[in-house]
């Protein structure tokens, strides 16, 4: 439990994330908390001026992504409601 609540700066990791920034990570996450960094600048360079929105919410989420460990991205419920 130690990593998981390793400090970089502030917050908490993995508890840090809103609903919003979940889905933003579940549209777009390939499987890893790298591949996922990627995905979303790759995002990032399609969007239009007028959606600074979610060029906002973008780079927030991946700048909380780079403070993380994988090991506590692997953690992260990203489909709760899903059932198998």
């Amino acid at each position: 439990a130690g990593s998981f609540r390793k400090n970089r700066g502030k917050g908490t990791g993995i508890m840090d994330f809103t609903q919003e920034e979940r889905m933003l990570m579940m549209i777009y996450n390939p499987g890893s908390r790298e591949e996922l960094v990627v995905e979303l600048e790759t995002m990032k360079g399609q969007l239009r001026p007028g959606e600074r929105r979610l060029l906002r919410l973008t780079d927030t989420v991946i700048g909380k992504l780079r403070k993380i460990t994988d090991e506590e991205f692997d953690r992260i419920d990203l489909y709760p409601d899903v059932e198998a």
